[in-house]
């Protein structure tokens, strides 16, 4: 029996994958479960549609991704910060300073996209990566001087 994955199975396959089980495995776990519909040409056609519609929202996303890229890369954010005598700072400049300073120049993003591995506690200048997308990701050049 052939029939299309609705959700992602280890042993069989992914989501819209066109798979053969056998006739019992089917029509007795996999359809009523919601897991699998039988692969008619109707049901065939409706996924075809469903994945045009997600490649297009997809594609929207990737672009307005790529635009704000290109506006994080224009950017340099500077941090003034008191700093102690052997040139460590006292706190550190964290993803929340980098967001807030992203949300006043008019840009959007979660802080949880912003990847520091750790807080910067020392003065230089620093290049953050920020991941947009699981493919697009766009580096802030942060500079961190004395007070």
């Amino acid at each position: 029996m052939q029939v299309i994955l609705l959700e992602d199975i280890p042993s069989l396959g992914k989501i819209g994958d066109m798979v053969k089980v056998s006739d019992g495995y089917g029509r007795n776990y996999l359809i009523p479960k919601k897991k699998a519909v039988f692969a008619t040409e109707k049901n065939l056609k409706a996924l075809q549609h469903e994945k045009a519609l997600v490649q297009q929202r997809l594609g929207k996303i990737k672009k307005d991704a790529v635009k704000m890229v290109q506006e994080i890369e224009k950017l340099s954010c500077t941090f003034a910060k008191n700093v102690g005598e052997s040139g460590k700072l006292f706190g550190s400049v964290t993803s929340m300073e980098i967001e807030a300073f992203l949300k006043e120049n008019g840009l959007d993003v979660d802080r949880k996209k912003i990847l520091l591995e750790e807080p910067i506690k020392n003065l230089g200048m620093y290049t953050v990566a920020i991941k947009l997308q699981p493919e697009v990701t766009a580096h802030l050049k942060v500079w961190v001087v004395q007070e």
